[in-house]
């Protein structure tokens, strides 16, 4: 994955402040019309978990299990990838990312960084297969894997 250089902060309530966020939790989306794959990682630490996948395509579902990670996981910065073309133009789903990237920060009243996330499923698919997870069997993982792959790469543009 190229390294972030597009990267965007939404915070309407001016609620970013650096020193918490460098030492806190942070939760990172792929968002997807159908499914939603979930990763967490440690600012301090700089590394990046796979953690789950909402697969319903209810918003009102999806957010309620948002909201139950929200308050397991306490983050502190919240991260959505922004599907880009690979020149770096935007299209349709780069949209409906930063909406929901926007609904993020006004229901949980987090900062929410907007990350590029060009190639970010081929390497969480790359990843699977270097695992011995092919075909089929990476659907259930391939978008938490590719949220880690995303939140992996900011904290590697951070460090």
């Amino acid at each position: 994955m190229q390294n972030s250089s597009h990267i965007s902060l939404i915070d309407n309530e001016n609620v970013y402040d650096t020193l918490l966020v460098k030492s806190a939790t942070v939760l990172a989306f792929d968002f997807g019309e159908r499914r939603i794959g979930i990763a967490v990682g440690e600012h301090l630490l700089g590394t990046a978990n796979p953690l789950t996948t909402i697969d319903n395509e209810s918003n009102e579902i999806r957010f309620q299990r948002i909201t139950e990670l929200v308050q397991e996981w306490q983050p502190k910065l919240l991260i959505v990838g922004l599907p880009l073309n690979t020149d770096g133009t935007e299209h349709a789903m780069t949209q409906l990312c930063k909406k929901f990237a926007r609904r993020l920060n006004g229901r949980f009243n987090l900062p929410v960084a907007l990350v590029d996330e060009r190639y970010s499923s081929l390497e969480a698919s790359q990843r699977l297969n270097e695992s011995g997870i092919k075909g089929r069997a990476q659907k259930t993982m391939l978008d938490q894997v590719a949220a880690q792959t995303i939140l992996q790469s900011y904290f590697d543009a951070q460090a």
